[in-house]
């Protein structure tokens, strides 16, 4: 053996004596064990269904609450096993240990998790982007908080390995449960405990830790049939008038022209577009002067959220306790696109 192999055999020695095969389950289990002169039972449990229904080491789930910064909210292995149980295991307990108690499952804790992130994203894209039209809200507000972003959260937090769940196919009153779906649960879990355990204003720094503080590019989901009417429209409400200017040129009488239009009103310019013609750059110019006023965002430092009215000591919204100080901001006018959406010719009021 040359030295090489000697390196690789020691490292592997001291590898394996420093890793615990203590939280290793036993292969085969006993339902897949033959008896001399018996036949196993085609009811019996199939080696994948029964991998699916060994819990997570201990070890696992107490790393996991370590890691989120939870430790102090997930006091006990229960409470975190709990957390990463999606309703749709019960159904394959009950089908392969009908005798077995029902596990505990995180379904009520999402509900309530759901909601409660619902709720912080809306407050906060709202006091961010107070001019957002409601539609383009909703839509930021689901790339904040919804199923998919969830979904990633939970990867990244490290619970895949955790997860129990079982796949189910959609029905016509039933939807289909997926490993998006379930992964998802588990980060709304997360919220309604931190909610339940500390407070509202905790869980909502919760969600603005691992949720909120990410950039969502806001600007693809504004789009416009006709900005440059959406553009009349707009400055008729705010009183204002537009117009355009040919702002720079090159090569008009060339196969490649560039044309730079801007939108002004009075002498402040809204908005800026090129292109090859002169209407593509108008059009530009005016979908870029309605992105100017949809996306104004509010400095961080004068954001406030309703939600810090709330009580800041443990218990429901409903405890009497000192409110927080709030100064709701001025209203303005948010609805002001015309036939925003691809599929909608109505205006909007």
């Amino acid at each position: 053996m040359g030295h090489v192999q000697r390196r690789l055999a020691s490292t592997t020695a001291k590898l394996a004596s420093s890793l615990s095969v203590a939280h290793l389950q036993k292969f085969p289990p006993k339902e897949l064990l033959s008896v001399k002169g018996q036949e196993i039972p085609k009811s019996t449990i199939n080696p994948e269904a029964w991998a699916s229904l060994q819990p997570p080491p201990s070890t696992a789930l107490s790393a996991f609450a370590h890691r989120i910064g939870l430790a102090s909210v997930l006091t006990s292995t229960e409470i975190t096993q709990q957390v990463c149980t999606h309703p749709s295991f019960v159904q394959l307990v009950q089908q392969h240990k009908p005798h077995d108690p029902a596990p505990v499952t995180n379904g009520q804790l999402a509900a309530i998790g759901n909601s409660l992130m619902g709720l912080f994203a809306t407050e906060y894209v709202r006091a961010t982007y107070p001019y957002l039209p409601t539609r383009v809200m909703k839509a930021a507000v689901t790339a904040h908080v919804g199923p998919l972003p969830c979904a990633n959260v939970a990867q990244e937090m490290g619970a895949t390995p955790l997860l129990r769940w079982h796949r189910s196919r959609g029905t016509l009153l039933k939807s289909g449960v997926l490993h998006s779906d379930a992964l998802a649960s588990i980060p709304r879990a997360l919220t309604a405990l931190v909610y339940n355990q500390r407070s509202l204003p905790s869980a909502r720094k919760f969600v603005h830790s691992y949720f909120l503080s990410r950039e969502v590019d806001l600007r693809g989901m504004i789009k416009f049939l006709d900005p440059k009417k959406a553009l009349l429209e707009m400055v008729k409400k705010f009183v204002f008038n537009s117009s355009s200017r040919l702002l720079k040129e090159t090569g008009r009488y060339s196969n490649t022209p560039v044309f730079v239009v801007g939108i002004f009103s009075g002498e402040d310019q809204l908005g800026e577009g090129f292109g090859s013609s002169l209407k593509m750059a108008e059009f530009r110019a005016a979908e870029d002067a309605l992105l100017r006023v949809y996306l104004t965002r509010t400095p961080p430092h004068l954001v406030q959220f309703p939600s810090e009215t709330f009580p800041v000591g443990l218990g429901d919204v409903f405890t009497k306790a000192p409110e927080g100080e709030y100064k709701a901001p001025q209203l303005v006018e948010s609805e002001i696109m015309y036939a925003s959406s691809g599929n909608s010719f109505t205006r909007s009021a």
